[in-house]
């Protein structure tokens, strides 16, 4: 039992941590870039525009989240990921 807590702390700190919303933003920021690249080639992939708009969504709700909790953690992401707001 006590080497799962040891991992979970060792873990928890590490660059690894995707589960934080600055690491979910930029996850869902290269898969929206993806998509969009996809979608200048294939002008009527309908499923991949609707999911391309869901992912646009989830990333809006994490940013208006992040920018509730922490407004210097809001801009540091903006900056970094060149996301116009």
């Amino acid at each position: 039992m006590d080497k799962t807590l040891n991992k979970k702390k060792e873990s928890k700190g590490s660059s690894e941590n995707v589960g934080n919303s600055e690491s979910q933003i930029s996850i869902f920021s290269k898969r929206i870039k993806n998509l969009t690249e996809h979608l200048k080639s294939n002008k009527k992939d309908h499923n991949t525009r609707r999911g391309l708009m869901k992912l646009v969504g989830k990333r809006k709700k994490l940013l208006s989240y992040v920018k509730s909790k922490s407004n210097e953690r809001y801009e540091s992401i903006i900056k970094s990921l060149g996301l116009r707001r």
